[in-house]
């Protein structure tokens, strides 16, 4: 058995990390876009579209977790940093797929005009603004949580790759 994820296991999270990056970019810098313009637009949209791919990527990992085996991690860790390691995976996944939803959601609900890749979708017939924005405060909330799992996965892939020396980051490496 090979000591790597498989390929599409690699180049799905590689993807996802970029797809990561052009969706908190694209909010935090949505300020320097005016309201009402053609280029705020532009930010929200994509914005929006890296949401649903990442919402996408992340059901694929999932499925891909399930048929593809997951390589040892070589020399052997300690059982409490597997427990961490599966603890903070499984919230990177819960969270990744229920941002997407709750944001995606949202929008459906307010019953106004909205996109992805630059397509219209479809609005609620019926709008409910107060779950819309009940949605969206989840969304905006949880959102934050986001940078402080990305943060400790990649530290800890340093740590075990620079201080433990294992194999731990040269398995999903491309």
């Amino acid at each position: 058995m090979l000591n790597k994820y498989a390929r599409s296991q690699i180049l799905f999270h590689w993807l996802t990390v970029l797809l990561l990056i052009v969706a908190y970019a694209t909010i935090e810098f949505r300020g320097l876009a005016e309201k009402g313009t053609w280029q705020r637009n532009a930010v929200i949209i994509t914005h929006f579209s890296a949401g649903f791919c990442v919402l996408v990527f992340m059901v694929a990992r999932l499925y891909l977790r399930t048929r593809k085996t997951t390589p040892p991690i070589t020399p052997t860790i300690a059982r409490w940093q597997t427990g961490i390691s599966h603890l903070v995976h499984t919230l990177l996944y819960v969270l990744f797929i229920v941002l997407p939803i709750l944001g995606l959601s949202s929008r459906y609900l307010r019953g106004r005009e909205w996109s992805l890749f630059g397509l219209n979708m479809p609005v609620a017939t019926t709008p409910d603004p107060v779950t819309a924005s009940m949605l969206i405060s989840w969304h905006e909330t949880l959102a934050p949580l986001g940078y402080w799992l990305i943060g400790l996965h990649a530290l800890a892939a340093i740590f075990h790759h620079y201080f433990m020396r294992d194999n731990t980051l040269r398995r999903i490496m491309p």
